[in-house]
């Protein structure tokens, strides 16, 4: 098989049948959980940028983006 000539929806559809066909269902699932797990502390991360948002500056660039579209 030349994945160089396939698509990405085409390599993850091939992808996916290969794992369910050799893993079956349950394995699959576990082998793609080990990828979804992600790191860091996302309630700290967010606050340290939204606390640091003024109102009048998010007005300001609402209205920067409508007048754009």
């Amino acid at each position: 098989m030349k994945t160089v000539r396939m698509t990405d929806e085409q390599i993850r559809v091939t992808g996916l049948a290969a794992l369910l066909e050799k893993l079956g269902p349950d394995g699959m699932i576990r082998f793609l959980q080990q990828f979804e797990t992600g790191t860091g502390d996302y309630s700290t991360e967010r606050h340290r940028w939204v606390d640091q948002l003024d109102m009048d500056l998010l007005i300001k660039k609402l209205r920067e983006q409508q007048s754009k579209t």
